[in-house]
């Protein structure tokens, strides 16, 4: 498909768009975007690789600038590599991250890592089961997370790294499978993990990043040509609204942010399942 001016001009409007829900809301950009650019009549081998790799690039954005306003917390003790080094030889390398990262960097860490598993273990899975009933798990499964935040709304969760743990995996093998249900799994499930919200929605932008480096760097290796043109219209309307997310965060109040992620993940289930059924 030729871009034009015109067209152009609306793909940066729609990327801004889409990319302030998901750095609001945790959630969204890929469910949203991928099929109204494949409306628009652009083929599947120019929009999933330009939506990996913009959401690269727009998900650290997001959290760094998540960061800067105070809606997270991602700052390590220590750059210098020489204090990094002696602490390793002092302490071993697991209780060097353990003691020289935030809580919040440690958790986004943690979910990144799963997204190589899910990728491997989702895409054979995918390779043997119809997609319709990948479709109807994974609509299933956000709809469940979107009520259960909503009735637990006045619940507060001890925080587990056995149910975050988990609740990654999960998440990542619904990458692997299908490349959706992701971001309404991740932090609707580090709110059920006891994760505030504000902190799950920034978590939620640097894991995905993470989870995009993986897919778009299988895109590089594997010598496919690739249509980029997107890729540039949908940064800059990224880039532009992730400003205006961050505040937003910062603005809403925490208890009704919750219950917004548990709208927001129900309604995305709920579009899930009802394209597969009509």
């Amino acid at each position: 498909m030729e871009i034009t001016f015109a067209i152009g001009f609306v793909i940066i409007i729609i990327g801004c768009l889409t990319e302030y829900i998901d750095s609001t809301l945790g959630m969204g950009y890929g469910t949203a975007l991928t099929p109204i650019l494949l409306m628009m009549g652009f083929e599947p081998m120019q929009v999933v690789p330009a939506v990996l790799l913009a959401e690269l690039f727009t998900g650290f954005a997001a959290g760094i600038m998540h960061a800067k306003v105070g809606n997270v917390d991602f700052r390590v003790k220590t750059l210098n590599p020489k204090k990094i080094v002696n602490s390793i030889k002092e302490n071993g390398f697991f209780a060097t991250i353990q003691k020289g990262m935030s809580q919040h960097l440690k958790i986004a860490l943690l979910i990144g890592l799963f997204s190589a598993l899910g990728a491997v273990t989702g895409s054979a899975v995918a390779i043997n089961l119809p997609s319709f009933y990948l479709k109807l798990y994974i609509g299933v499964l956000v709809v469940t997370i979107g009520i259960y935040i909503l009735v637990t709304y006045n619940k507060q969760f001890t925080f587990t790294w056995s149910k975050l743990t988990v609740l990654s995996i999960i998440a990542s093998f619904n990458k692997g499978i299908s490349g959706g249900g992701y971001g309404p799994v991740v932090t609707g499930g580090q709110i059920l993990s006891g994760v505030d919200g504000k902190n799950a929605v920034a978590i939620t932008s640097v894991s995905e990043a993470l989870t995009c480096l993986v897919g778009a760097s299988a895109y590089f290796i594997s010598g496919a040509f690739i249509d980029w043109k997107l890729v540039p219209l949908l940064l800059v309307g990224g880039l532009i609204s992730i400003p205006f997310s961050a505040l937003s965060v910062k603005k809403i109040n925490t208890g009704h942010f919750r219950i917004i992620i548990g709208f927001a993940t129900l309604a995305l289930g709920s579009f899930t399942l009802v394209k597969l059924f009509v």
